[in-house]
């Protein structure tokens, strides 16, 4: 039996539309166009038959990048965030890689830690590199892309960005009503770090609900977060220096959920015990929290949902579609061990 003339190639060497051209007698665009589907050429069924059975023969593997550089098209998004965890920025990138995998788009993560020089470096680098849109998580943009750009929780007025938030108007009203619900007037509120684009917006809804209610924001109940760190960590060393100074309070509302577990540590090394001596409320819902002991009373943010929604949101946009400058998503208060009505022992 006569062997295939394909099978004198070297297996470890790529086959390119010249060599399989010079095997087939064709011309390479002949053999492109049967790969690629192209409408409108007259290409007999039995040639185009013998180029794919050449082509899966050989192993041929199309150059996606001269077919992005004649189209123009690369199906990649570029996708910024501060930095990979187990909590809030892993959860809101898990929904948008679903719907990226369904969508059949590759995408590149870039971690900035909050950089400044880097968030305004990163979508140069990502744009030269031929993605089709940016999406960003918890990240301070300064300069709209020259690319289509959605942003999960940057309440910035940029022009020509379409911006995926939470209601956190709702989220501090919920969390608020119930420590008032539960009989605490003197309550710790925790301010979020100065680079995070929640904290400013989290901190004035705080500030709202809290006139709404009655309650007085002292300063001396007021923690500020400074750390940039995604463990309890976060919220431990501050809530420690506040424990020096006072213990006059029956309550912690917190920034997150991380810095939640950080307080309920260093209230149980100062002999506190949660909820009876104090109650502590988190924010995000990440996995985690449902495991902590006590379990964790927080705002739920629809992490999945708000990942998923600026992927779509970018892919419409990409596709020329109308999209809305800003998409508000709705929190749920989840109520488990870690708060309990003032004065209970």
């Amino acid at each position: 039996m006569s062997k295939h003339p394909l099978d004198a190639l070297d297996p470890g060497r790529p086959v390119s539309l010249k060599t399989l051209g010079e095997y087939l007698g064709l011309d390479p665009s002949t053999i492109s166009f049967v790969l690629n589907n192209t409408p409108n050429r007259s290409i007999p069924e039995a040639t185009r038959q013998r180029v794919r059975e050449a082509a899966a023969r050989s192993g041929y593997q199309p150059s996606h990048i001269a077919r992005s550089l004649r189209s123009k098209k690369t199906q990649t998004l570029g996708i910024m965030l501060p930095e990979m965890g187990d909590g809030y920025h892993s959860q809101v990138l898990n929904g948008v890689a679903d719907v990226l995998m369904r969508e059949q788009w590759f995408f590149f993560t870039v971690h900035h830690r909050h950089r400044k020089d880097l968030v305004n470096t990163y979508p140069k680098l990502l744009q030269a590199r031929g993605v089709e849109g940016i999406l960003t998580i918890d990240t301070h943009l300064e300069c709209t892309p020259t690319v289509p750009t959605v942003c999960v929780a940057n309440h910035g007025q940029l022009s020509g960005v379409s911006s995926i938030n939470l209601d956190e108007d709702a989220a501090a009203m919920q969390s608020l009503q119930h420590l008032y619900n539960l009989g605490h007037r003197e309550i710790v509120f925790m301010r979020g770090q100065r680079f995070s684009s929640d904290s400013d917006v989290r901190w004035h809804a705080t500030l709202r609900a809290a006139e709404a209610l009655g309650l007085v924001v002292s300063e001396a109940l007021t923690i500020r977060l400074q750390k940039d760190t995604v463990t309890p960590e976060l919220g431990y060393p501050d809530m420690s220096e506040l424990l020096r100074r006072t213990r006059a309070f029956t309550a912690v509302l917190c920034f997150n959920d991380v810095s939640a577990m950080g307080v309920i540590r260093s209230l149980a090394d100062a002999g506190l015990r949660v909820p009876q001596a104090c109650s502590v409320v988190g924010f995000d819902d990440i996995p985690a929290a449902e495991y902590q002991i006590p379990r964790l009373t927080t705002v739920r943010q629809p992490l999945h949902q708000l990942g998923q929604t600026a992927a779509e949101t970018l892919l419409r946009c990409i596709a020329g579609e109308a999209v809305p400058h800003e998409t508000l998503l709705h929190p749920e208060l989840i109520v488990r061990e870690s708060s309990a009505r003032a004065g209970w022992s």
